[in-house]
């Protein structure tokens, strides 16, 4: 056992070390260079029509564009944004949160890419339901010979869905529960399992009316919890802002409990947890906005590209903002307690309970999409039977996550993540031209 762990270690830095991150950044820089920096330049007219798309509508879908961007965003808004900040900060300084951000500007292009191709290219199923996203795009954007890559992906992200998106998190709810109020954690499995069934076994269109509601909720609150924190010390948040920015590029020396870190340790864990955040350039995201009611793949893209905006722009940086700012962040501690010793030293009292909140909804919302994300991937591989036996297994592995050691479930989880981008990467590099020639008639047209 301790050899497939060591084996799975050191894959997982493999998989996740400099050529995926160049690769994953490149093919955002790629896209936002062909794109003519469209994303990003059309942000607002995004967010318009996000807001038209609250709407119930009759083009092809299943749920409205806000609910598939509600979706994607309860998968994407999760541990990344507490304990990953974090990390990041506590690896590479101040100034890994700079890189953070780059990585979310361009990842908003690759966001985009992959979403206008899932509608794009999406199909519906024997049960009437559209479905879409890499394996989809994969096989009919790029043909018959590229079946095989697009069984990779839907294996991938079979395996990985159970681990990062299930059970890793059903265990992260169960240790913020026993620590904080010793509460047994199978007590915290059979609630958290009760409460997934529940959502989950109604089909997409109850997660979908679930998430729409529960995703503005949890943001608004955790962001205006931080929003009161930085409020409350409103005289170091300047100071915050030119910490990160300075040592975006000299480096940051060490401090406290603080050993350090160069500029290149804050590009390369300011990438890395950026795009652990955010997910661009996964392939997950547009398995959710392939099933938006739309007529459009543009319209689509630039809705699904505000969520990176949104989590790591938005919600990442309230983390960072509050740590740098507190002055923690040179403690020596990392992770989800850093975040809590910063708050709670911001705003001491209620401020370790909002980094609570944050963890125990986010894990939750995320729980919820990966089980779709999940199970459109093992319907890929053994068509539409396996859908609800796969609900009834997913929820069992919420109760056994909350319970279990998860040290190699999480490393398997890891690698099979890391491996969900190679696939998705080729095809959206590969597919590069449809996105553009898309995107240039659908402007065109607005014109």
């Amino acid at each position: 056992m301790e050899m497939l762990n060591n084996v799975l270690s050191t894959l997982s830095g493999w998989v996740w070390g400099p050529v995926m991150l160049i690769l994953l950044l490149g093919t955002g820089i790629y896209l936002t260079i062909g794109l003519g920096g469209l994303p990003q330049r059309k942000l607002f007219y995004g967010f318009s029509m996000l807001f038209a798309g609250r709407k119930k509508s009759t083009e092809p879908g299943d749920i409205t564009p806000f609910q598939a961007l509600a979706t994607a965003l309860a998968a994407t808004v999760g541990t990344g944004n507490i304990a990953g900040v974090a990390t990041a900060i506590h690896l590479g300084g101040p100034g890994a949160i700079f890189w953070m951000w780059v990585t979310a500007i361009v990842g908003m292009a690759t966001k985009y890419g992959e979403a206008v191709l899932a509608v794009n290219y999406r199909e519906t199923n024997a049960e009437g339901a559209y479905v879409g996203g890499p394996m989809y795009y994969i096989r009919n954007g790029l043909g018959e010979h590229w079946k095989w890559l697009a069984f990779a992906f839907a294996l991938f992200a079979t395996v990985a869905a159970f681990g990062i998106g299930n059970t890793v998190q059903s265990n992260s709810v169960a240790q913020v529960f026993h620590q904080s109020m010793s509460i047994p954690t199978w007590i915290t499995g059979i609630v958290l399992a009760v409460g997934v069934a529940a959502v989950i076994l109604g089909g997409l269109q109850r997660l979908a009316s679930v998430t729409e509601k529960l995703v503005p909720f949890m943001a608004i609150v955790y962001v205006a919890g931080a929003l009161l924190v930085l409020l409350l010390n409103a005289s170091a948040v300047p100071g915050a802002f030119g910490l990160i920015f300075s040592d975006a590029f000299t480096g940051t020396a060490a401090t406290g409990g603080f050993a350090g870190a160069g500029v290149i340790m804050a590009i390369r864990f300011g990438v890395a947890r950026g795009i652990f955040s955010n997910e661009a350039g996964l392939g997950s995201a547009p398995i959710a906005h392939a099933a938006a009611r739309t007529d459009s793949p543009v319209r689509q893209g630039v809705v699904a590209m505000l969520g990176t905006f949104i989590d790591t722009i938005i919600v990442c940086t309230m983390t960072a903002l509050v740590i740098i700012a507190s002055g923690t962040w040179a403690s020596g501690t990392t992770g989800a307690q850093l975040s809590a010793e910063a708050f709670t030293a911001g705003m001491p009292g209620p401020g370790g309970w909002i980094v609570s909140f944050g963890l125990v909804i986010f894990a939750f919302s995320t729980i919820l999409a990966w089980s779709y994300y999940g199970e459109r991937a093992a319907e890929y591989i053994f068509g539409s039977g396996i859908i609800k036996p796969y609900r009834v297994l997913w929820v069992i592995a919420v109760f056994i996550g909350a319970i279990a050691q998860l040290d190699l479930v999480w490393l398997i989880a890891d690698v099979m993540n890391a491996l969900m981008a190679i696939p998705n990467l080729i095809a959206l590099l590969a597919l590069s031209p449809v996105i553009f020639k898309l995107s240039r008639e659908y402007f065109a047209r607005q014109k």
